[in-house]
């Protein structure tokens, strides 16, 4: 067809030819577009599994404040980081939603009330539009590529947007090494290792020219992401832009509550504590109190910290010894029999040596009651009982031998049932005040043993799923997932015996590229789970949703994302 005369015929079969070429072209097109909205719909997925697991992060970060005022600061800046992030999580929405509105020609009266992250590019009106080129250049970058456009919700607001995010959070990120209360203690240092790997996560969000060149036309990242891109693949990018700015609230997160839990030991808020089985012992029995530094550690020698009984600080400062008692896996152990009845009172000084080798001295007085002999009850595993499944208690009254002791109940459902003598079982349906009464056999009948005993009847925390033998992992080696072949739960760290069911699930990640998805019910994965757990690329992450069944019948959604190491 390149030279020579043609006839009408070969004119006819070389435009043919043309014609067939060009349809082959948008075909393939079409293909790749498909492709494209299976990337969206797995980034719409991984951003709202993100979404909830920062949430429980940032519960049990906020939850841990209470027992450690320490972790306070690293709160306080994560809550500061976790705003701006999620001010630029909001605008790229609008981006998203302003974006779909002008490709589909929606009425002007709609623009900033089109919710980006509702947008479905399989359905319509988007669907029909998915392969428009034109619309989203213009509105981005304007008609002119060496000239960008500026103003709202262009490519240029965008860009500057990100840049500034970046800088904030690196700012803040660096300030925090250098935060010091007004003794001179650092409040929010992070380890040198995190710090500079948080600092390299916090880059991804920082936008970045690939300094390609094409006909003599230098790239920029505006023009990288969406020149000359279809409506579909400029709606993916900004949707990554997203699951970008939520994993590194992630790594925040993580980073933060890691750190604030590593720190504590250095004692940067130190107050001195009591803590005593109880105040009220029966006359004759022996006193027992553990007396520590707040946020203590069995790491503490004898060397940095000494208990001294009857003794204040001044004196103590002077080299006054005190009577000095017994250090146990940094606790000091106070023991005294009871003797006279009625309120006693001891005080005195703990000794430390802090992280800078001076030694501070914190003051401590601690009342208790001595009384005549009453009844006790009390949970032999922990302070409160839990629904929905067994719990062992040990009943006891002065004077009264076991097997002449029954108890009865009022509240949470409760019933028990005689272990053996002086044990008891109690199981119960529902959560609230349970009172606890003690009753004594006598020739007269029972007769209760002083008045009744309130204890909290809470619910099973919720479960955690073990992967690999691992609670919740954040990642995991590709050897360690190639033995998956079943999805379980438990609740760390719970001393109760329960039994979690593992009712459904599904389970997403990809594999050789291409994103997969498998679904099943009961613990058992599926072969398609399973080759999702052998075969997922390194670098990716393997997202997990398993709805699990607790003792009580409570059923929890638990998601779960681990990173897929080599």
């Amino acid at each position: 067809m390149a030279g020579g005369k043609e006839t009408p015929r070969q004119k006819m079969i070389g435009l043919m030819y043309l014609v067939l070429t060009a349809m082959l072209a948008l075909n393939v097109s079409k293909q790749i577009l498909q492709g494209y909205l299976s990337v969206n719909e797995s980034l719409e997925k991984s951003k709202k599994n993100l979404s909830e697991s920062n949430k429980r992060i940032k519960d049990a970060f906020e939850a841990t404040v209470n027992g450690n005022p320490a972790s306070k600061p690293y709160y306080d800046e994560a809550l500061v980081a976790i705003k701006e992030i999620e001010k630029e999580y909001k605008y790229l929405d609008e981006v998203k939603g302003e974006l779909a509105r002008y490709t589909v020609e929606l009425d002007e009266s709609l623009k900033g009330k089109v919710n980006g992250d509702t947008i479905r590019l399989r359905r319509e009106p988007w669907f029909s539009k998915i392969d428009d080129y034109d619309k989203p250049t213009t509105l981005l970058l304007g008609s002119d590529e060496h000239n960008l456009k500026k103003g709202p919700l262009t490519a240029d607001e965008l860009r500057t947007r990100l840049n500034t995010l970046h800088d904030k959070l690196v700012k803040q990120v660096e300030g925090m090494q250098t935060k010091q209360d007004a003794n001179g203690r650092f409040l929010t240092k992070l380890p040198k290792d995190e710090f500079s790997n948080l600092l390299k996560k916090i880059a991804i969000v920082k936008p970045t020219d690939s300094g390609r060149e094409e006909d003599g036309f230098k790239f920029t990242w505006p023009m990288d992401n969406f020149y000359h891109l279809p409506f579909a693949a400029v709606f993916v990018n900004l949707n990554k832009m997203q699951a970008d700015l939520k994993n590194v609230e992630a790594e925040i997160l993580q980073t933060f509550s890691g750190a604030s839990g590593k720190l504590a030991i250095k004692f940067d808020r130190i107050k001195a504590r009591v803590i005593a089985p109880s105040s009220y012992i029966q006359q004759g029995d022996q006193y027992t109190a553990n007396i520590f530094i707040g946020a203590s550690s069995s790491s503490i020698r004898p060397e940095d910290m000494e208990v001294l009984i009857g003794v204040d600080s001044a004196s103590a400062a002077k080299g006054a010894g005190g009577n000095k008692i017994e250090i146990v896996e940094g606790e000091g152990v106070y023991k005294v029999t009871g003797g006279s009845i009625g309120e006693q009172t001891y005080k005195g000084v703990i000794k430390y040596k802090d992280p800078e080798g001076n030694f501070k001295f914190y003051p401590f007085e601690q009342t208790y009651k001595v009384a005549p002999p009453s009844a006790a009850v009390s949970a032999d595993k922990m302070q409160v009982f839990y629904r929905g499944v067994e719990n062992p208690v040990t009943v006891s009254a002065a004077g009264i031998a076991p097997a002449d002791i029954s108890i009865t109940s009022t509240g949470g459902g409760a019933t028990f049932r005689p272990d053996k003598p002086g044990h008891y079982i109690g199981t119960f349906s529902s959560t609230g005040d349970c009172m606890i009464t003690v009753l004594a056999k006598s020739k007269n009948g029972t007769k209760p043993q002083g008045p009744p005993i309130k204890f909290t009847v809470l619910p099973l925390p919720k479960p955690e799923l073990k992967v690999s033998g691992v609670f919740s992992p954040s990642s995991l080696s590709k050897a360690a997932l190639a033995n998956v072949a079943a999805l379980i739960a438990g609740s760390n760290g719970f001393n109760f015996q329960a039994n979690y069911i593992t009712q459904n699930w599904e389970i997403s990640g990809l594999v050789k590229g291409k994103y997969t998805e498998a679904s099943g019910t009961g613990p058992n994965l599926t072969p398609q789970a399973i080759a999702i757990f052998k075969g997922a690329d390194a670098g990716s992450k393997i997202s997990i949703s398993a709805a699990i069944m607790d003792p009580a019948k409570v059923i929890t959604t638990i998601p779960c994302i681990i990173k897929v190491n080599r």
